[in-house]
């Protein structure tokens, strides 16, 4: 369990030092750079090359943005395995459904607990 641990924590701290840097060095904004992260899962995951990732990182690389692009991108190939082309629109919503929700739900909890202002 450490060692997994260990694991996860490298290579989600690996992408957070990445994106870090890419903020003190570069004129990217985070939205950009935070775009560019679910790219780059996609990418990864319509390779192949974020399997080998997943399965020895785990929570590290299934957690930061670059796991959601990689649930996308395995979510649109075997919807157009089994739909055809219909599933290029409906594989990524549907394999990333569950957690889109929860992330809208709990962002919700949390205005309704807290109460939101905005900045002035």
């Amino acid at each position: 369990m450490w060692m997994q641990t260990a694991k996860a924590f490298l290579v989600g701290g690996a992408f957070c030092a990445v994106g870090q840097i890419l903020i003190d060095r570069t004129s990217f904004t985070p939205a950009r750079i935070l775009t560019g992260y679910v790219v780059a899962g996609v990418v990864l995951g319509a390779l192949g090359l974020y399997a080998p990732l997943l399965e020895w990182a785990g929570a590290g690389a299934s957690i930061p943005l670059t796991g959601f692009g990689n649930t996308l991108a395995k979510g649109v190939k075997k919807a157009v395995e089994e739909r055809g082309l219909l599933g290029i629109f409906t594989g990524g919503l549907t394999s990333s459904a569950g957690g889109i929700a929860a992330a809208v739900f709990f962002g919700y909890l949390a205005a309704v607990l807290f109460r939101p202002k905005e900045k002035k």
